[in-house]
């Protein structure tokens, strides 16, 4: 009876790993397809068309159109502050047009006008003041010297980015994870099955023994 009732334990573990295994392998597949159709697919199309270029600074300027920022100073405390436009032109080696240059890709989609948003306070001359600061930076610190840039010639032919939100890094840990996640069941699907192809084949020896 007891032997009877461990062989019962032990195929309800197997069919426990196989249940896991399975899990695994259709949360890396889902995985995979809601990452690459909503954020990967959308972040190689960023990519396709550009690449990196040498930007010289052409002008610094602020305009005087203002933008609206939303601070936070607590859980249930937010308000809207003002802060001035920064504009830094800059010509690429891939153009001889000028360009606008901006942060980031997010950056570029919040305010598509301007080159930076500071840091959003409640003060909006504490705003002014880190935009004056950002233009001295580009003026007096970087001035005529060239530095990378990234550009979209398909997408934004007109703007250029400092730093890419979407670099090689993300989009690799975008893939491995999921893939890691299918291999990982599929590994635990495959053991499973050897090892119950193994136990009977075991049995079968073992009946043979009997006999």
């Amino acid at each position: 009876m007891a032997r009877g009732r461990a062989a019962y334990e032990y195929t309800e573990a197997e069919d426990k790993s196989m249940r896991l295994g399975f899990l695994l392998i259709a949360a890396g597949l889902l995985s995979l397809l809601g990452l690459g159709c909503c954020w990967l697919l959308p972040a190689l199309q960023e990519r396709g068309g550009g690449g990196a270029a040498n930007c010289t600074v052409l002008a610094v300027r602020q305009l005087a159109e203002r933008f609206a920022c939303t601070f936070s100073c607590g859980a249930a405390c937010r308000g809207t502050a003002r802060y001035p436009c920064l504009q830094v032109l800059v010509r690429t080696s891939r153009s001889a047009a000028p360009a606008l240059l901006h942060e980031d890709e997010r950056q570029l989609r919040t305010n598509p006008k301007c080159s930076y948003i500071p840091p959003c306070t409640r003060d909006d001359q504490e705003n002014s003041e880190n935009v004056t600061y950002k233009q001295k930076y580009w003026k007096e610190k970087v001035g005529s010297q060239p530095f990378t840039c990234y550009f979209n010639q398909h997408l934004r032919p007109d703007d250029v980015m400092l730093k890419r939100t979407h670099d090689e890094t993300v989009l690799l840990h975008c893939f491995l994870w999921p893939l890691v996640t299918f291999l990982v069941g599929v590994l635990i699907v495959a053991l499973t099955a050897c090892a119950r192809s193994l136990a009977a084949r075991a049995e079968a020896i073992q009946r043979k023994k009997h006999l």
